[in-house]
């Protein structure tokens, strides 16, 4: 397994619309096995192969608290939503950021496995939230576009100037 770069907003590469995979292959598993590698590294419980700068409808999830329950998202779409909530939400993506965000308290999600086979899950609470994040990462969607301009606007300045200093520290 490797550990796999993940891509820092403002990157434009978050925005691609990931493709449907064609095949659930050994290129695909391993993608999976390196991406809840990378997940569990960065300490995050989800993971979208769009932050990773593969445009493929890949998510893995995992909200245990002993990283136990591994779920497999591809080709997953919501094909239900019940209630609202507010959701404090952080992503690997925008490192050092939490934020409010308003998701669909439950909802129900198709997709395949792993292994390439059809299922159905309802989900609520965390679940659902980290669910509906992800995905929103596969149509090219960051979490801080929920916030307002002025917010947004302030988390890119910040982002884009750690970046910049980033090298300078290292070096």
């Amino acid at each position: 397994m490797a550990l796999l770069p993940i891509l820092r907003f403002p990157d434009p590469r978050l925005h691609v619309k990931a493709a449907p995979v064609e095949a659930v292959d050994d290129s695909i598993r391993q993608l999976i096995r390196d991406m809840t590698e990378t997940m569990y590294e960065a300490s995050g419980v989800g993971l979208a192969a769009t932050q990773v700068n593969v445009h493929k409808r890949i998510a893995v999830v995992d909200v245990s608290e002993d990283r136990s329950g591994p779920l497999v998202f591809i080709n997953a779409e919501i094909v239900e939503k019940l209630g609202e909530c507010n959701s404090d939400e952080g992503c690997l993506s925008v490192p050092g950021v939490r934020e409010t965000v308003r998701r669909a308290e439950k909802i129900k999600v198709r997709g395949l496995n792993g292994n390439g086979e059809p299922f159905e899950l309802e989900a609520d609470g965390v679940l659902a939230v980290c669910i509906q994040h992800e995905l929103d990462h596969l149509d090219g969607k960051v979490f801080v576009e929920y916030l307002s301009r002025l917010k947004q606007g302030r988390i890119r300045t910040r982002l884009l100037k750690q970046a910049q200093e980033a090298p300078q520290a290292a070096g």
